[in-house]
């Protein structure tokens, strides 16, 4: 397996907010991936996550949206994308994601607000495990398109081993 390092990949991007958990988390993490802390700002009344390209978004947002009410037992994801970069983080409760570059695959349990992963393209992704009052919310850099899926594990790897 190979290792993750942060390195030139990330240049020229906002600066993201790390802590120590992601820090640790992130070197597990397949190439193409990594963890962001988001800002969470709040008083006695409440709190609120802003998200934003100033705040740690890496790219322009072109879509949003939401997965919930995921039945018991049910996984979802098992594609990749060619291109596509996105942002998943649980507004409330949890899943475990299975993320994949083809040589390294790490299993992440996403369950605190305050924490996003980044998925590049060429990132194979599973999500097992859904709370039942899981909220996963994602942000991708470009609208649907589904020439951009790969959604056949042998396509992917044999695509990720070419480089």
């Amino acid at each position: 397996m190979a290792s993750h390092s942060s390195g030139s990949d990330l240049a020229g991007l906002p600066e993201a907010r790390f802590s120590p958990y992601t820090a640790v988390v992130e070197k597990a993490l397949p190439k193409g991936c990594r963890l962001i802390t988001l800002p969470v700002r709040g008083d006695e009344r409440g709190s609120l996550i802003a998200l934003e390209r100033s705040t740690g978004v890496p790219f322009g947002i072109e879509r949003v949206y939401f997965i919930f009410d995921t039945q018991t037992g049910v996984a979802r994801g098992f594609h990749a994308h060619r291109q596509l970069r996105q942002l998943v983080a649980t507004m409330a409760g949890g899943c475990t994601m299975i993320l994949d570059d083809g040589e390294r695959r790490t299993e992440l349990r996403l369950d605190r607000r305050d924490i996003a992963v980044e998925i590049g393209p060429m990132v194979w992704h599973e999500m097992h495990d859904f709370s039942p009052d899981c909220v996963m919310t994602v942000l991708a850099e470009a609208p649907y398109d589904e020439a951009d899926y790969i959604r056949d594990y042998s396509e992917f790897s044999d695509l990720a081993r070419r480089g």
